[in-house]
């Protein structure tokens, strides 16, 4: 899929809603549900690119294999996947 990026929090949490992963490592059936758990209620910039197999866009496979999503100083990433180990991190940048 095309790299993407959003700063639209409503499009963002459209967006999110419809990934899935599978695959080694971190999987999820709604990345939404794990940006929220992460802390982010209100996520304002979201950035995606990569592809991976194993990552699902609604009905459309494959979608990005990387995800950026940040709200204030709080990140959350997923990276790896496409054959390897999906890992996420959360951090508060300064």
């Amino acid at each position: 899929m095309d790299p993407i990026e959003l700063n639209d929090p409503q499009a963002i949490e459209e967006l999110l809603g419809k990934i899935s992963l599978r695959g080694l490592g971190f999987q999820t059936d709604c990345l939404l549900a794990d940006v929220y758990d992460a802390g982010l209620t209100y996520p304002d910039f979201l950035k995606a690119h990569g592809t991976d197999p194993d990552a699902r866009y609604g009905e459309q496979s494959p979608a990005w294999a990387t995800y950026h999503i940040r709200q204030g100083k709080k990140v959350f990433m997923v990276y790896g996947g496409n054959g390897g180990a999906r890992r996420t991190h959360t951090t508060d940048t300064p």
